[in-house]
């Protein structure tokens, strides 16, 4: 069961464009026009490794300052500046969030000190040039309108929320799958085409960009399969605790961090949902994008509450805190 492409999916490129071969499932989009360089190719070896902290963390920076990559330690996701963008879904919101964040996952966690390996400077000389889809691109792949769009589940008559969960990544494929630790699974053919919260994410991390997953909610290598088992013990750095009250540390996200919430009834700390943060929207609010019942699948929009972090809405009050992976 999948939606209509009834939507319009905008991931609209303000300088340059988006080049290459899909990771993953299906065909490869038509390439694009050559992308501007917008790093006016500085060479790699004249860049500066600056430390800085909350959370602890390495920012690359050029001649004049300006800050071209963020490695977190701990965390694989690296936060780099390319071509702005414009990432929209007009039937769910009228808003939008432009950005310059570009999200790719680097080979290895990052720690102090690592821009002496000799990984480094080849790595980023690459994914500073690269125009291929990076994680926030991929998520919106999945919304209403886009190429792979997906549903949160099928319909349920036990499911308060009138759909059922229990969608991973390899049911919205339709493939059978085995995990490194131990867990063997076959898609549920209701399933099909369906991501619920956290399949998404690794759908997105796992499945296209080759994070690590786990087929368990256990400690472990790689991403375990529920939200609140990411957010309590998932890998890379945590990045503000969970004291059960709305987390309020907005200035520690990046764009693509995994984003944590309290879903049931009682406001507490135990988290049932998750999401990816895309950033400061166009009216100036903290926007994330997760896949959910009301919208039927992933969503940045606003049905069945705002896809906001700050005030006072359904998600807002129940935002508690967010991971680096």
């Amino acid at each position: 069961m999948h939606r209509g492409l009834t939507g319009v999916v905008v991931i609209a490129l303000l300088a340059g464009g988006v080049a290459g071969c899909q990771r993953g499932e299906g065909p490869a989009a038509p390439a694009a026009a050559p992308a501007q360089d917008f790093v006016s190719a500085p060479p790699v070896e004249e860049l500066e490794f600056e430390r800085v902290s909350d959370p602890p963390r390495t920012l690359v920076v050029d001649s004049a300052g300006k800050t071209l990559a963020v490695f977190t330690d701990k965390a694989r996701t690296v936060r780099l500046t390319g071509p702005s963008r414009t990432l929209a879904e007009e039937t769910h919101t009228a808003a939008t969030v432009t950005t310059d964040a570009w999200i790719r996952l680097a080979p290895r966690p990052w720690k102090k000190g690592e821009e002496g390996q000799t990984w480094v400077r080849p790595w980023l000389e690459e994914a500073l040039a690269d125009r291929s889809p990076d994680a926030l691109a991929i998520a919106m792949e999945y919304v209403e309108g886009g190429k792979r769009d997906a549903s949160f589940g099928p319909l349920s008559n036990t499911d308060p929320d009138g759909r059922a969960e229990r969608s991973d990544f390899y049911d919205y494929l339709g493939i059978d799958w085995e995990f490194p630790d131990g867990k063997n699974e076959r898609p549920d053919p209701d399933h099909i085409r369906s991501l619920d919260c956290s399949g998404f994410l690794r759908m997105v991390y796992g499945y296209r960009m080759g994070y690590p997953l786990r087929g368990t909610n256990t400690p472990g290598t790689g991403l375990p399969r529920r939200a609140y088992a990411i957010a309590k013990f998932g890998p890379g750095a945590e990045l503000m605790p969970n004291r059960g009250t709305q987390a309020r540390e907005y200035e520690r996200l990046n764009a693509g961090d995994l984003v944590f919430f309290n879903g049931g009834p009682v406001l507490n700390d135990h988290i049932e949902h998750m999401g990816m943060y895309l950033g400061v929207d166009s009216d100036g609010r903290h926007r994330f994008i997760s896949s959910r019942t009301k919208a039927d699948g992933p969503t940045l929009g606003d049905t069945g509450g705002d896809s906001l972090l700050d005030g006072s809405g359904h998600y807002g009050v129940r935002f508690r805190t967010a991971r680096r992976i």
